[in-house]
């Protein structure tokens, strides 16, 4: 299958590729930075996003694997300058490192301060080699997996093509290892619940992902209107059919037209302060008629929402299909859910919005194709 040709390119390389024996080494990542480096003499931009900080700590010390936070830190500030170097010595080019955390995806100013300085970074003729900060980084701050941070950074440089390497060739319809009639998957149009089935549970004994992280990287980035790509990065036949503009692996398609900026930062980037529950017909007129969410259509309210925060939307059944932004906070949703509009101000006492989420500012789950 040939692709359009991009002008950036994100590569995300897995731990697999990384350090396939424990430490990391060269054993894959002399095809995959011959990869990068014919990639920029055809003149592309190319970003890498990088695992192996905490397994490049744990050669440099010994021991057994990290088991808590402030072990997976450590190891990770021990490692990340010796990947970095790994990465220096294999790349004609002069290379940068760049670790991010989830309040830089998640905040606009610092969005766009990382935003520059990628740019910057990439006039100059310099590699940019990311990773999360994972020095501070806590569970409930962190990206928590390279493929999902490879998607995000993608996103924040404008990337025409994001690239997934790892020891698997693409999309199965089923695990191939726990079936070996599984079918390869070329191209996946739109990433839905069919395709997110697919994927399945963790990968390798030293990474953080899996296919079904690969399918959420996939899904923020096409959403965007990026191409992304599934490859066995193992193989340095596909890297060099890859360079050519032949894949050898799964496609996702880029959405045509993209979904907008903002209602793909409130998909794919921001937390949930709560849920919202609402009834059969809310649901519909939001899924189908593009509705606003009032409060005659709220049942219930979970979590310590604020005027303008982030919440899920789900049904009396649980199913999470979109999310807004509350107009109110959990104190007065909870006053007003199941009451009309008319009678909202009588209720609050002041006048409120007319929606408690108002339809620019909702954006759903699964859309319709």
């Amino acid at each position: 299958m040939r692709l359009r040709s991009p002008r950036r390119v994100v590569i995300k390389v897995g731990s697999a590729l990384v350090a396939p024996d424990g430490p990391p080494s060269d054993r894959y990542l002399g095809a995959i930075a011959a990869f990068v480096t014919t990639s920029r003499a055809a003149g592309r931009e190319v970003v890498v996003v990088s695992s192996g900080a905490v397994a490049a700590g744990l050669a440099a010390t010994g021991g057994r694997r990290p088991r808590t936070i402030p072990e997976k830190q450590a190891l990770a500030a021990i490692g990340q300058p010796r990947l970095m170097a790994l990465w220096g010595d294999l790349l004609d080019a002069p290379v940068a490192q760049v670790l991010l955390t989830h309040d830089d995806l998640v905040h606009r100013d610092r969005f766009l301060n990382a935003r520059a300085t990628m740019a910057e970074l990439l006039a100059r003729g310099v590699v940019p080699v990311v990773n999360e900060n994972d020095t501070v980084a806590v569970d409930e701050l962190k990206v928590g997996d390279n493929d999902n941070l490879a998607a995000h950074v993608a996103v924040l440089t404008e990337a025409d093509l994001l690239v997934i390497l790892s020891d698997v060739a693409g999309l199965y319809d089923a695990d191939p290892r726990s079936y070996p009639d599984a079918r390869l998957v070329p191209v996946v149009d739109r990433v839905d619940a069919a395709v997110r089935a697919m994927a399945g549970g963790a990968g390798t004994a030293g990474g953080t992902g899996g296919m079904r992280t690969k399918v959420q990287a996939a899904e923020k980035a096409t959403a965007r209107g990026i191409d992304t790509v599934l490859l066995d990065g193992t193989a340095a036949t596909r890297l060099g059919a890859l360079a050519e503009g032949v894949l050898q692996g799964t496609l996702f398609r880029a959405l045509d037209p993209p979904m907008p900026a903002r209602k793909h930062w409130l998909l794919h980037a921001t937390p949930v302060a709560g849920r919202l529950t609402v009834d059969d017909g809310a649901a519909r007129a939001l899924r189908q008629s593009g509705a606003s969410l009032l409060a005659s259509g709220l049942v219930t309210v979970a979590g310590e929402v604020h005027r303008g925060d982030p919440v899920e939307v789900a049904t009396e059944s649980g199913e999470v299909f979109a999310r807004g932004v509350s107009r109110y906070a959990a104190h007065e949703l909870i006053r007003i859910q199941g009451r009309h509009s008319a009678d909202v101000e009588a209720e609050l006492g002041y006048a409120g919005p007319a929606a408690v989420i108002h339809r620019d500012d909702l954006v759903l789950v699964d859309p319709p194709a």
